[in-house]
């Protein structure tokens, strides 16, 4: 690599030598309200909510030390139009990757960090991807520059999650309060929502435009699943007809309303007729250790795994083990989505 390139990367290559001092996984205390012991990271436990570096994240876990994977990392040269950005912890950057013609990182996207959605319900976005990295850090890129295009801000301190329709409406869930902003076509000032949950962790839209979000309830009692149906005010408790132990990714996926539990590596597919959820199928992520978010396309699930400190691609909905390990340079991923690399 030359001295540019040297340069280009000295930030994450640094912030991978603190990873890999991490410490032993960390596990909630049984009582819910003790803090763990402190790891390289500055990793403990708040009740069930993990925080790193004095911000609370939607992993459930950060695994044991996992020496980081590294990738030699050249100027995006193989061709091909897909992109999927696995971002790691706020404030570092997100991996890029170009699955299926390579599993190996292509690219870096410096700042970026937390999670990411685009502009489709499920599938490669068209062109742009966005990343939810902080309060006014709400950043849509363009996939084909690798450049900002506008950032978004919300008073909340802690955004976590972020949903688009197909309208364009962009959807920002708050981690600490419950909380929901939506930024009719994801510009201006948004509208904030309560909701009947503490902590909102993930969100996605449905194709009817009805608003789905989960997290935890009731002093971080339980899990739960609420809904702001389409043209309402009001976000409702949703029941699922199956146990789900730790909120994760809420997304459609062309047929289903899918929720994945953080705790079991599965993703759950549901119908929804009023406020009851019914469980049709699981796709069982084997070999995953935390899917911190995930992300569906036509016949993939992408898993952002900051459990194993990697990324795994499988084959959905059949699930099983993994169709692919995404190699390069990670720091406790939090986040995946996928677009495609679209000239205008």
């Amino acid at each position: 690599m030359n001295g540019t390139g040297l340069l280009k990367y000295a930030g994450a290559l640094v912030a991978l030598a603190i990873c890999s001092a991490c410490g032993a996984a960390l596990q909630p205390a049984q009582d819910g309200t003790a803090v763990a012991p402190s790891s390289a990271l500055g990793a403990r436990y708040v009740g069930k909510t993990l925080w790193v570096n004095g911000r609370p994240v939607t992993a459930a876990r950060m695994g044991e030390s996992v020496p980081p994977r590294f990738a030699t990392l050249f100027p995006d040269v193989i061709p091909g139009r897909n992109r999927e950005y696995i971002f790691n912890s706020y404030g570092s950057y997100a991996s890029i990757f170009n699955y299926p013609k390579s599993t190996q990182q292509v690219g870096t996207l410096n700042g970026a960090g937390g999670q990411g959605c685009t502009n489709v319900l499920y599938g490669y976005g068209s062109g742009i991807v966005w990343n939810v990295a902080g309060a006014t850090q709400i950043t849509e890129y363009n996939v084909r520059k690798n450049t900002a295009i506008k950032t978004l801000s919300v008073s909340f301190g802690f955004p976590s999650s972020c949903a688009m329709d197909t309208s364009g409406d962009l959807a920002i869930g708050n981690l600490t309060g419950g909380q929901v902003a939506v930024f009719q076509n994801a510009t201006g000032t948004p509208t904030v929502y309560s909701t009947p949950m503490d902590e909102e962790f993930f969100d996605g839209y449905d194709n009817q435009g009805n608003l789905f979000a989960d997290g935890f309830t009731g002093n971080r009692s339980g899990f739960a699943l609420v809904e702001l149906p389409k043209g309402s005010t009001t976000f409702e408790t949703i029941a699922t007809s199956n146990a789900v132990e730790f909120p994760g990714s809420v997304q459609w996926d062309g047929k289903y309303l899918t929720v994945t539990d953080q705790d079991t590596s599965e993703t759950y597919r549901y119908t929804v007729s009023g406020t009851k959820a019914t469980l049709k199928s699981t796709v069982a992520l084997s070999g995953a250790d935390d899917c911190a978010q995930t992300w569906i396309v036509k016949g993939l699930i992408y898993c952002g795994d900051a459990g194993n400190n990697g990324a795994e691609v499988y084959s959905y909905p059949a699930g099983g083990s993994p169709k692919a390990i995404l190699t390069g340079n990670f720091v406790t991923p939090l986040g995946v989505t996928a677009a495609e690399k679209v000239r205008k």
